[in-house]
Formats: C-alpha cells, sequence, structure tokens
C-alpha cells in the first residue's frame, strides 16, 4: 500500500514572528514555513531578517519582512496590519523578540533595566495587541510567547531580564484566561539556555557555571525549540494548551 504523506500541520496559515531574524525566531520560522505557513519576519535588524526570508523563499514558501521597532505601539501597529493586508489575515503570533545582558544589580541603571523590561515584556504586549483584531477577524487563533525558565528560577546578574520573562509568564496566563473563549489559544516556551546570538549578552563564567548545573549537561539549539512552537501552533497537538508554559530547558526546571 501506497504510503501517504501527513498534510503540512500549518497549511494556508499566516504566522507573524517577531525577532525572527535569528536564533529561536528564525528556527521557528523555517519550521513553519516547512509546514505550510506563510511567515512575516518582524525584526529591528532589517539585513538579517532579509536574508531569513531570502531562504524562505528560496524553499517554496511564501515571506516577508518587516522592519519593527518592538517596543513602539506605533512601529508594531504599523507592521502588523500591514502583514495582514498583504497576507490576508494572521493566524499565529509568535513573540520571540528579546535581548540579554548580564550586570549585577548593583551596577544596573535605570535605563538598562527599562530597556530590557521594553523590549522582552512591552514588546510581547504590543505584538499581541495588535495581532488581535486580526487574529478575532479569523474567530480563532494561536500565540506563543516565547519566555525563559529563568523567568521561573531567577538568575544572578539578570534582574531585568528574569523580572521581564517572569512578567511573560504571567501575562501570558492572563491574555489565555481572557482570550480562550473567543477560540484564541495563548501560551509560552520558557526554554533553558539556548546556543544563539542572545548569549552573547553573558559572560563565558556565567555560561559554564549554567552549563554544570544542567542535568543534561549542555545547552539547546534554537532548532530544538522550534517543534514545541510547532505543536502549540497546530491542530489537535495544540487544541487543549492554554495558558501554559512548556519548558524544553535541559532538565534546568522540572515543575
Amino acid at each position: 500500500m501506497e504510503k501517504r504523506e501527513a498534510p503540512a500541520a500549518l497549511q494556508d496559515k499566516v504566522a507573524v514572528i517577531t525577532g525572527g531574524a535569528s536564533g529561536i525566531g528564525a528556527a521557528i520560522a523555517a519550521l513553519f514555513a516547512e509546514h505550510g505557513a506563510a511567515i512575516a519576519i518582524l525584526d529591528r535588524d532589517a539585513a538579517a531578517g532579509a536574508a531569513v526570508v531570502g531562504n524562505l523563499r528560496t524553499s517554496g514558501a511564501t515571506a516577508l519582512f518587516a522592519e519593527v521597532d518592538v517596543t513602539s505601539s506605533e512601529s508594531v501597529r504599523t507592521a502588523i496590519d500591514s502583514v495582514a493586508r498583504e497576507l490576508k489575515g494572521i493566524d499565529v503570533l509568535v513573540t520571540a523578540a528579546g535581548i540579554l545582558d548580564e550586570k549585577p544589580m548593583i551596577e544596573m541603571s535605570e535605563e538598562d533595566f527599562d530597556r530590557t523590561v521594553d523590549i522582552d515584556l512591552k514588546g510581547v504586549f504590543l505584538a499581541g495587541r495588535w495581532a488581535l483584531p486580526h487574529l478575532k477577524a479569523r474567530g480563532a487563533g494561536r500565540i506563543i510567547n516565547i519566555a525563559s525558565q529563568l523567568g521561573i528560577k531567577g538568575g544572578t546578574g539578570l534582574v531585568h531580564y528574569v523580572a521581564a520573562k517572569a512578567g511573560v509568564i504571567g501575562m501570558t496566563k492572563a491574555m489565555a484566561l481572557e482570550l480562550a473563549p473567543e477560540g484564541i489559544l495563548v501560551n509560552a516556551i520558557a526554554p533553558g539556555p539556548i546556543d544563539t546570538p542572545l548569549l552573547n549578552g553573558v559572560s563565558e563564567e556565567w555560561k559554564s557555571a549554567k552549563r554544570a548545573e544542567l542535568p543534561l549537561g549542555r545547552f539547546g539549539t534554537a532548532e530544538e525549540i522550534a517543534p514545541t512552537a510547532l505543536l502549540l501552533a497546530s491542530s489537535p497537538g495544540g487544541d487543549i494548551y492554554v495558558g501554559q508554559t512548556l519548558g524544553p530547558n535541559s532538565g534546568d526546571v522540572m515543575p
């Protein structure tokens, strides 16, 4: 008997990915495209974003890029509305834009704190806020917020980052409660340390100490996080996940 190929999990879906020009966001974009989604990359790095979009198009996917400042409501709204017009709607939002830098609290300025919280927390809110009308227009949708296991357990030298990521986890729960009755399912992924450019913001000493704590003994890769996003974005796999925080984290947190 001839074996039938499984249907693409995201066929005819439109996925918007903030921070999709590198790291976890780019890996999710590639996997979503492989499973049939049209992809919109929203990122501040125009060159890297264009390169990701070029690769996706070469592989046969529909993809576009919009330069965006995730801390600016107007920038986010304009980009998302433009994507929705060009791709005829939005079905999935992934909020992967973020920054990370290590600094002891006693040396941390108000500006350091505000910048991280603005990008890593406020940016998640703004993306969700302006994607929401388009998801509502579909009558259903998925929002996947990229948090961090450090938002659950804390971390030294990262007061600003931990505060932001804990906020993402809490906001995910509140969004999920509000939006699930409308068919919009909101969940978070809290990865452990992942070998991406984001880790350039912490010291080798910090990384060595963290690696030694992990039961798996190694950091993850962006490609190991993307399948969790695919699960949450797809049906029936993600159909009863509501307000959850999934933890592909090398064993760093065991709820």
